[in-house]
């Protein structure tokens, strides 16, 4: 039997998608090989069209290829039904939007207690554990205040309790300083960064600012639905 630790986090075989069909057919991804291992932290990047989000969905379980193999802790994910990806996809992994995605007329607290309230956590843990989250993200003092009371980065940083208060084994971030300015788009990144170094999260973000890329291990670039190339950070030119 194959040693769990060798096993990779993430593992993408051949993976093809195609959206539309006939004269309107579009390949966003045409046979792509990935694999993640875990801790790792792997920027995403690419021109529009080139096949990143496309590979963000599926690791999400958000979407699933039309061919090819994706493994998650070596587990066929597509060999799964709708009902266990959705399991898979709440237990083990937090995502992190550019646009936030908060309800707006609710307190930050209640915002970070949502994934807990799918999973039925009784109301005391849930008050408890996202308190914790958001103390991790600097946020103590804001419990109270809804989304329209927060700044942009105030906002991302409840966004990212929220996805991180369920203790996910994978973060998921599509463009998370995309709208953000460059210093509060540096505090999320720190963010990110201590949470894959200091707890061992596995992080995939997608970003189209080669300086927010620069602080993962790794960058993969897509190009036409391809990986144009995977190397550690700093070293793509």
């Amino acid at each position: 039997m194959e040693d769990a630790e060798a096993v990779p986090l993430i593992e993408l075989r051949g993976v093809t998608k195609v959206y539309g069909q006939g004269q309107a057919a579009m390949a966003a991804l045409r046979g792509i090989d990935l694999r993640i291992g875990r801790g790792e932290f792997v920027a995403l990047m690419g021109p529009s069209g080139s096949g990143k989000s496309t590979t963000m969905n599926i690791l999400g379980c958000l979407d699933t290829p039309d061919s090819g193999s994706y493994r998650f802790q070596g587990i066929e994910v597509g060999s799964l039904s709708r009902g266990e990806r959705a399991l898979l996809r709440r237990n083990y992994i937090g995502f992190v939007f550019q646009g936030f995605n908060l309800l707006a007329r609710t307190s930050a607290l209640e915002n970070v207690e949502m994934p807990l309230v799918y999973r039925g956590v009784p109301a005391a843990r849930r008050h408890e554990q996202a308190r914790a989250a958001l103390a991790a993200v600097g946020l103590t003092q804001w419990e109270s205040h809804t989304s329209a009371e927060l700044s942009g980065g105030q906002q991302q940083r409840v966004a990212i309790a929220r996805a991180m208060v369920t203790e996910p084994m994978l973060l998921l971030a599509d463009e998370p300083t995309g709208n953000l300015d460059t210093a509060r788009g540096r505090e999320v990144m720190e963010l990110l960064c201590r949470f894959n170094r200091d707890q061992g999260l596995t992080v995939v973000m997608v970003t189209h600012e080669a300086d927010m890329a620069a602080d993962a291990s790794r960058v993969v670039r897509f190009r036409d639905g391809l990986v144009e190339w995977d190397e550690a950070a700093g070293e793509g030119g």
